[in-house]
């Protein structure tokens, strides 16, 4: 799936739009998801594919959803990011290349793992309407 940044400015909004095709952060607690526990299911906001699951969300603490696992993990990639004096792992959308967020090796459950994502970057699909 390619679309233009001009084609991504008529759907998404400025936050999601920075978010998902310049990589920035949101700012925590500030997003729709961070304290969000509904049943159902996370899909990219910019091309729909399925990325994580109520099922697998964690309170992290930390302002942004946390998933101890993708969902679908052909759907999430991952990326080597040294932005910000830092090397982390970011992860992606795998259809539209969307920037999500990052994974930590820090997770609470048996994967060890804490995908911190941006709210900006999802959109909800309530259990009754995910299937």
């Amino acid at each position: 799936m390619t679309k233009t940044d001009d084609e991504y400015k008529k759907t998404l909004s400025p936050m999601q739009f920075a978010v998902t095709r310049q990589k920035h952060t949101e700012p925590p607690f500030s997003g729709a998801y961070w304290d969000h526990w509904d049943k159902g299911k996370y899909t990219c906001i910019c091309c729909g594919a399925e990325l994580f699951s109520s099922e697998n969300k964690f309170d992290a603490g930390c302002g942004w959803p946390s998933y101890d696992r993708a969902s679908v993990a052909e759907n999430v990639k991952e990326a080597r990011d040294t932005s910000h004096f830092m090397v982390r792992t970011e992860i992606l959308c795998s259809h539209c290349d969307a920037h999500l967020g990052h994974v930590f090796p820090d997770g609470p459950t048996d994967t060890g793992l804490r995908y911190c994502v941006n709210s900006a970057s999802v959109a909800f699909k309530a259990e009754e309407d995910a299937a």
